[in-house]
Formats: C-alpha cells, structure tokens, sequence
C-alpha cells in the first residue's frame, strides 16, 4: 500500500477503503500518548451530514439549553457558573447567528451577536434524540475499535463563533472527537504541565479539573508559571477525528460561524482508582462549601451538576468507588477499553456528565499514561511504532515565541511583566508571612494591597475557597486515595 501512496494512485482509492483497520486505530488510541488527528477515517458516517440546519430539521421545533458568554477578553476564565442560559430551538439559534429581525422577540433577543457566543453543548445524543434512536447509527465508533459504540454514547456540540469551554482535564478516559461543522481549534497541554495550568476545583463539577487560568489571554502577573507550559495547537475541520489522551489538558473554542461536533470518552478501567479520588474530593467540596453561608453567594457548583450531593450519598459512592476499584486490581483485569455501560453503572446519576480522570503529579514525579494503563507489562519490541504520515496527524508543541497563543505577555495592568520585579524574582513577590494569605480567586485583589504592592494584612483572610485549593489539589488528593487503598486492603 506504501508504494500506491507514493505513486499518488491513493486518489483512486474506494472510500470504503480506510487507512487503519478497527483494530490497529484502536491499537493506536490505546497507546498513544499525545494527541493526534485521525483522517480519511470517518468518509462513510451518516454523521458528516450532521450540520446545524440538518439538526433542526431533525429536532423540530425542540428546544436545548444554549450557555452565552461574552466574546470580550478578559485576564480570567469565563467559566460556565459565570454564563448566561437560554432555551431556544436551533432554528433560533441560526436566525440569531444570521442577524435575523426575528431574533429581536426570541430567546437571544437580550445578547447581541456581536457581543456573545452561544454554545449548545454536552448534549447527550441519546438524550435529545431519545425519541429518534434510530439516528444512534450515524456514527460508527467501531471504526476506531470499539464495536457497538454509537451515538447513544456520545455527545453533541453546537456553537457560534467563540463560543468556548474553559481550559479544563478530563478525569476519566480518552476522548474522541468527529469535527463535522466548522472549525475548532484545541489549545492542548500535557499531563506534566499540571503544575503550571493552577488547577482549582472551583467551581466544582465531578470529573472536571480546571484551570485558573485563561490560556488565551494568560495574567502572567498573578500566574507566571504558566509561562513553562508547552501548548499543542491543532485547527479540527469537517472530517478529521482528534485523539485526546487521558490527562491532556485542553481549551476549545469555535473558529467558524457554525461549528458542530460529536465526541465520546472511552472508558478505561485504569479510570478505578479515579473514581476513588473524585469521590474523594466530592465528599470534601460538598462538606466544607454547604457548611459556608448561603448569603456568601459563592456559585461554587458548576451549572452541570444537579446539586450538591449529601454526605452519606458521597459517602456510599466513595464506598463503591474503592471496592470497585480493589476488585478490578484483584481480578488483574488488563486495562483496557471497557464497554461503555459498566463504567456508568458505578457512577451516580449526578457523576455521568463526563467520562475523565485526574492528575495528580508534577512533571518530574508523573508516571507515563503508558504505564497507568498497564503497557508496561508489555515487552518493547510488542510496541509498534505509530504510523504517523497523512492519515495520522500528529499535534505538536508551539514553537517557544508563540507558546502563548498569541498573547502579549502582560500583567493584569497591561505592563510588560520583564519590568515588573526588579530583584529577579520574576513574577513573584519576597515571601513573608502575611503574604502567604491570600484571596478568594487568586493572588491578592489591587484593593487589599498596600502601596509597596504588599497585602494590607488588616483585610487578607484565608477564604473557604484557599483551603479547598490545596486540600482538593490533585497531587493532595491522589496521595489520599493511595493510603485509602491501602488501609482498605488491610
């Protein structure tokens, strides 16, 4: 087949004929350990035909919810807790995305299109297609290895330009994501920069680790770290498939006026002792923010989960979180895919938003994913090479001058931050007691700094949220989970 390609004669190729058999994509998703783009992969999918005027044929007159957020950059996060919601068929979503007069009476008569992005997203196929299921058929994950994956276990998006998911890790599994609408392009970063993306699990959604900082517009002033992170880049068009590994790190954003994607998260059973640890960190969120004020008005909880879950609920999935997890490590079950439906059995109704694992480790003490997923059982010379070239695209870093997306490295008073510290400290200030106390966000609010840039220790206090920063930190809790297992194990 090699010497067709290099003769040009792959144009004549059937479309029936694909680059990769099931069992070595899949082979590939398994192994690989950076992100990649899968093409000529997806040519036969009913799904392709899946834009957005097709959809709202096929949905008639349903409506979904859409998250509006401001296209304005702004130094911090635009997190879903701080989005505006709607319900609105998808026809009125395309009126208003064409500046139609009709949308001055809708659901988007409120947000100007020059000023907010709407974005339908999470949506569970098998939810808003349950009348349909028929449709399920449309995407044939078992292209990629994975027989009876369709529709009914994956996901659909639809945004308008800028529409964006804050920079976040998925807890559990790998991810797969078709592009069959517009463009999109992914800001990946790899499990080893964890330290530098400041992660916080607030607001809080189970499965979800996210990033204080917002990658496109980075504040190196309050988060200087974040310069040593590596950026992987890729634009996904109509017809390419992404790979993201477990633990990447990624920020997501709608390039396109109309941008539609479906995606599924492939179970691991590496993804136990995940569990272990996000039941965890649930059990300590929910405890310690229900015991704060009401009045407070910290919206902690991210708009995707139902409510805040009680004790003994939390308590009862943690429970079955550590013997599900102490049972597949005495089965000495190889870890790998595992149907869908068994991983959603062992998550309550409030867990099965996204299918993600967490990382809980530095750059120099991470374990490869290769290990976690138990390769390393596996002698070297069974490992075959990927066979990257025009089919399998692999995503690479940023070159070190645009590592930042683009953006002016700048602190959040617009100054150039090479000039801020004189004492080569870069970034930061001499370390004294009292500020080691922080805010609620991050760093210290201007309003709370003395005029030699100090905190005004008559009004910094450690906040609910500074302690949950560092007792639900990944690396804390993944320590908890392993001396939880092993106390059970005695």
């Amino acid at each position: 087949k090699s010497s067709l390609y290099s003769r040009g004669f792959f144009l004549y190729i059937g479309e029936d004929v694909k680059p990769f058999t099931a069992e070595k994509a899949k082979e590939i998703v398994m192994s690989l350990q950076q992100p990649a783009v899968f093409c000529n992969m997806v040519g036969d999918w009913p799904a392709l035909h899946w834009n957005a005027k097709y959809l709202s044929a096929v949905l008639d007159g349903k409506t979904i919810r859409f998250r509006l957020g401001l296209k304005t950059a702004d130094l911090v996060p635009q997190f879903e807790t701080k989005c505006s919601y709607v319900e609105a068929t998808l026809e009125e979503f395309l009126a208003w995305s064409c500046g139609q007069p009709s949308c001055l009476s809708g659901p988007f008569s409120c947000y100007e299109y020059s000023k907010y992005w709407a974005y339908a997203d999470y949506k569970y196929i098998a939810r808003i297609f349950e009348d349909k299921p028929e449709i399920f058929q449309d995407i044939r994950w078992s292209d990629f290895g994975f027989p009876g994956r369709s529709g009914k276990e994956s996901t659909l998006w639809i945004g308008s330009e800028g529409a964006n998911t804050p920079c976040h890790l998925d807890s559990y599994g790998c991810n797969l994501v078709l592009q069959v609408q517009g463009r999109k392009r992914w800001h990946l970063f790899p499990p080893g920069d964890t330290s530098f993306l400041y992660p916080t699990r607030i607001p809080y959604e189970e499965s979800s680790i996210f990033s204080k900082v917002n990658v496109a517009n980075p504040d190196l002033k309050h988060f200087p770290e974040f310069r040593n992170a590596t950026a992987h880049v890729v634009t996904l068009s109509p017809g390419q498939v992404l790979l993201v590994p477990r633990h990447w790190w990624h920020y997501v954003e709608s390039i396109d006026p109309i941008t539609v994607s479906i995606n599924s998260w492939i179970e691991l059973d590496a993804d136990h002792e995940a569990r272990v640890e996000e039941a965890i960190t649930r059990m300590l969120v929910c405890a310690i923010k229900s015991a704060e004020n009401p009045s407070d008005g910290d919206l902690w909880l991210n708009p995707t989960e139902v409510e805040a879950t009680s004790h003994e609920t939390n308590l009862q999935y943690l429970n079955e979180a550590v013997s599900a997890c102490l049972g597949c490590q005495k089965a000495g079950v190889p870890e790998q895919a595992r149907p869908s439906g068994a991983a959603g059995e062992q998550r309550t109704s409030a867990s099965r938003k996204r299918k993600k694992r967490e990382v809980g480790c530095e750059p120099e003490d991470c374990r490869s994913l290769t290990q976690e997923l138990g390769f390393s059982t596996f002698k070297a010379e069974k490992l075959q090479k990927i066979p990257f070239g025009p089919h399998l695209i692999r995503v690479l870093p940023q070159s070190e001058e645009t590592s930042l997306m683009g953006a002016a490295a700048v602190g959040s008073d617009g100054g150039d931050l090479l000039h801020e510290n004189e004492g080569g400290h870069f970034g930061k200030l001499p370390c004294t007691r009292k500020q080691l106390v922080t805010s609620n966000n991050y760093g210290t609010p201007a309003h709370q700094m003395d005029a030699d840039g100090s905190p005004n220790a008559s009004q910094t206090a450690l906040s609910t949220n500074d302690l949950l920063d560092c007792l639900v930190n990944p690396r804390v809790i993944g320590l908890v989970a392993q001396l939880l297992l092993e106390r059970t194990r005695v």
